[in-house]
């Protein structure tokens, strides 16, 4: 099984794509799971998509998303909702348009955040809801959030709690994929 974990954060050691390297170890046997990244997406425009067609940082993308089982989103919470780098990114990767069913149609996904505050992402990953719907995604009933993620992610290492309430939630995870 392949799943693909993208991270909403464009900094190389947020919170959030530090989540995405923890779910690749973690990972069940049997299970891989391919931290992805929205580096090298450009801001969605029109007049560009029909210039110069689909960026290739989208191409390679959807191509990993299509050829996976499963999708973790993993977002952090920017003024209490997703970034703007994410939204921008699930826009283009449904362009054109008949891309949006192969990509995200009734695929497996799950939504996870990390944050330094109180309410590990519930606003972002609340807000994220509306455009996965429209999308047309499998959503798995439980969420990944973490707070106060730099006391429990450190130079040091990952908490050991942390690491449990991970573990857990991406092995129901792979269940929920695997019941389709």
């Amino acid at each position: 099984m392949k799943i693909i974990a993208l991270s909403g954060s464009l900094r190389t050691q947020s919170f959030n794509t530090r989540v995405t390297q923890l779910l690749e170890v973690l990972a069940p046997s049997g299970v891989e799971v391919n931290p992805a990244t929205l580096h090298g997406i450009p801001l969605y425009d029109a007049d560009v998509e029909e210039s110069d067609g689909i960026p290739a940082a989208v191409t390679i993308l959807r191509d990993q998303i299509k050829a996976s089982d499963g999708l973790v989103i993993v977002t952090p919470e920017y003024n209490a909702g997703m970034p703007g780098v994410l939204k921008n990114a699930l826009d283009w990767l449904t362009r054109p348009g008949d891309e949006l069913k192969p990509t995200f149609g009734g695929r497996p996904t799950a939504l996870a955040g990390a944050t330094p505050g109180a309410w590990g992402t519930a606003l972002a990953q609340s807000g994220a809801l509306i455009n996965l719907r429209q999308l047309g995604v499998h959503l798995y009933p439980a969420y990944l959030r973490i707070s106060r993620a730099h006391m429990k992610m450190t130079d040091e290492g990952v908490e050991e709690e942390l690491r449990e309430q991970a573990r857990h939630w991406l092995t129901g995870f792979v269940e929920f994929v695997k019941k389709g």
